[in-house]
């Protein structure tokens, strides 16, 4: 373990602070600052990403937090959410909500155009919720929206009524609207947000470029090419080059080795970054084996070696309403207890296991690579299994082929619902295959009440109870340092997991 500190400090001390050293940028180079000259000239940036969107475009679909990253400049609902983590009109002009939080009002907004230049009307607006809405094949596209008992429209108004109250389900208004008619959204989406999509090339771009119908403020870029850089040499290399103007997911490190043509902006990523244990899977079917690697990890650690310090042990901004204190520490670091477990559950020489980690993520990987050294020491040898992002979503995600995995899981409409849904046994993106009926109970008990305080309990000991039960080893908040090269500004963080760069300027 200590050669491991000495190799992640000799990295990251090269520059003590983000904006640090000046050493190995080419920004001087005469051909790197004539192509930013003319990207400027021509009011357009290059974003470098660590994926391709290789799932569907199709906002409905896509279950990549990294496509719903990217395809939030498309997209809007009837509201969408700002900054501060509020929810404003969007392609609604106003709504309102009955007191006892069953009925929900929705008057139109005049003059919203899709990107293909049609209107949007109203058949479109109740097209995409029931769209969303279906169970025909089981399971609705958004389960949410199962509680609509009744879709009222007319030109202009719209009224949605539930069959019980909840308080959450506006955020599920954030659901993308889509023209009825319209048949390629998941290659060639439409949608009528402040960017219109004009291309993807695989494994090399995606390109949007602004909307000048929007009905809103519009973006003051005029284009936007998304870059696929996976490799995070090449990252580093591609933004001293000038060939890249901004990435978001910056590790320290990567930072660290900058030169002071940039600025690296520091927030929270809003993931919920774990080692996720499939829970069906030997010997994580096995609870005290599950608890005995929550003991082993020293999540602190990793904060420090990985990230340079960076990151939070605890819940992410957005949802500190639901914090639960004593849920942060409840394994404390204790080999010595970790070993006592895996003795327990029949371990008492450790075993082998495979922790598959998305090869593009480099914050994940670096996470693994602490891990690894950290369950040597209770005995467990780990290895690290590299896979391209394709793969990943394919084989862990969807097939719920894999031991272990390192990744972040998000929620991406700001709710508690969302964010912990997904561990219910039924549900379709329950990839860990945790199977617990009093989380069940729980979940079910909270979509019942209207009451908030109540609500918020019951999500509460929803978190009790995968944490009592080690359903996977949580580790952090992951900290999000966006790069952008000096000249640019206006980028603003959200409390959710996305890109918005209708703001992002060159400087006067």
């Amino acid at each position: 373990m200590k050669k491991l500190v000495s190799l992640f400090l000799s990295l990251v001390m090269v520059g003590a602070v983000l904006c640090g050293c000046g050493g190995g940028s080419s920004q001087g180079d005469e051909g790197s600052n004539g192509v930013q000259n003319e990207r400027k000239a021509n009011n357009e940036i290059v974003v470098a990403i660590a994926q391709d969107l290789e799932d569907s475009l199709d906002p409905h679909k896509a279950v990549a937090a990294g496509t719903k990253e990217v395809m939030f400049n498309v997209f809007e609902g009837l509201v969408k959410p700002t900054p501060d983590g509020d929810l404003v009109p969007a392609v609604a002009d106003h709504y309102e909500i009955s007191e006892d939080q069953t009925t929900y009002t929705f008057t139109l907004r005049e003059g919203v155009q899709f990107h293909n230049g049609d209107p949007v009307e109203m058949r479109d607006v109740t097209y995409s919720i029931e769209r969303c809405a279906d169970d025909s094949e089981g399971t609705p596209l958004i389960p949410a929206l199962s509680a609509i008992s009744s879709i009222q429209a007319d030109d202009t108004t719209l009224t949605i009524t539930l069959d019980q109250p909840d308080s959450e389900f506006l955020s599920y208004l954030t659901l993308a609207i889509l023209p009825e008619d319209y048949t390629d959204q998941a290659t060639a989406p439409v949608g009528t947000g402040p960017f219109k999509f004009v291309s993807r090339t695989a494994q090399d771009s995606i390109v949007l470029e602004r909307f000048d119908g929007y009905w809103g403020t519009p973006a003051q870029l005029d284009k936007v090419t998304f870059r696929i850089i996976e490799n995070a040499d090449s990252l580093v290399m591609s933004l001293q080059s000038g060939a890249i103007d901004m990435f978001a997911h910056l590790t320290s490190t990567q930072a660290a080795q900058l030169g002071d043509d940039f600025q690296v902006l520091e927030g929270t990523m809003n993931l919920v970054q774990a080692l996720y244990l499939n829970n069906a899977a030997e010997p994580f079917n096995n609870e005290k084996v599950r608890q005995a690697l929550c003991y082993a990890v020293d999540k602190q650690q990793i904060i420090d070696v990985a990230f340079d310090g960076y990151g939070s042990s605890s819940m992410y901004p957005a949802f500190q309403k639901y914090l639960v204190d004593d849920l942060t520490d409840y394994y404390p670091y204790d080999p010595e207890r970790a070993r006592e477990l895996l003795a327990e559950a029949g371990y008492p020489d450790g075993f082998s296991m495979t922790i598959t980690v998305p090869s593009n993520y480099q914050p994940h990987i670096d996470t693994a690579t602490v891990l690894v050294e950290q369950l040597k020491a209770v005995g467990i040898t780990a290895e690290i299994q590299p896979v391209e992002w394709g793969a990943w979503l394919s084989e862990v995600y969807g097939n719920r082929q894999f031991q272990s995995t390192v990744v972040g899981v998000d929620a991406s409409n700001m709710t508690a619902r969302a964010l912990l849904e997904r561990f219910t046994s039924a549900a379709d993106d329950n990839f860990i295959n945790y199977q617990n009926t009093d989380y069940d109970a729980l979940f079910q008990q909270a979509q019942a009440t209207a009451d908030d305080a109540e609500q918020t309990e019951l999500y509460k000991q929803m978190e009790r109870n995968l944490t009592e039960h080690a359903a996977n080893v949580y580790i952090q908040d992951l900290a999000d340092l966006v790069v952008l090269r000096n000249g640019l500004e206006g980028y603003q963080f959200y409390p959710i997991y996305v890109m918005d760069l209708s703001t992002v300027h060159y400087a006067q």
